[in-house]
């Protein structure tokens, strides 16, 4: 007997864009190539992430995205998406991942792309900082 696959509903890709000052970031690996270079002049080369310096960009990007088989979340809040390491700690793991950082007096600070980010960050030894951070 044949299986009924009208039932499955594709799961789609989720990307989270976070809203740095005037910026709109994320940070994504793409497959599809074609979608890549349609998002290549947002692209920052040296920071691995694209960046949106008006909210019409963004927005076009979310329908190019859309289209392509993602879903999305904005973050304007960045609270539950930081993540802290001791200056003394590894961090590479935890860099891949983010979006962001910056060091502070005696630790790192890492904007996570995603909640499942930040708890493979915990789990490598990262606290999330309560407090309000600004990128």
């Amino acid at each position: 007997m044949p299986v009924n696959t009208f039932d499955v509903i594709e799961r789609r890709k989720r990307i989270t864009f976070f809203k740095l000052g005037k910026l709109w970031v994320f940070k994504q690996f793409f497959d599809n190539r074609e979608l890549f270079n349609a998002l290549l002049d947002y692209y920052n080369k040296d920071l691995y992430r694209f960046e949106f310096k008006s909210t019409g960009a963004r927005n076009n990007a979310l329908k190019l995205l859309e289209k392509n088989g993602f879903d999305y979340d904005l973050v304007e809040d960045l609270k539950g998406y930081v993540v802290q390491l001791p200056k003394n700690a590894k961090y590479a793991q935890v860099l891949k991942n983010s979006v962001a950082f910056k060091e502070a007096a005696n630790e790192r600070l890492f904007l996570m792309k995603d909640l499942a980010a930040v708890e493979e960050a915990v789990v490598l030894g990262a606290k999330i900082v309560e407090a309000e951070v600004t990128f």
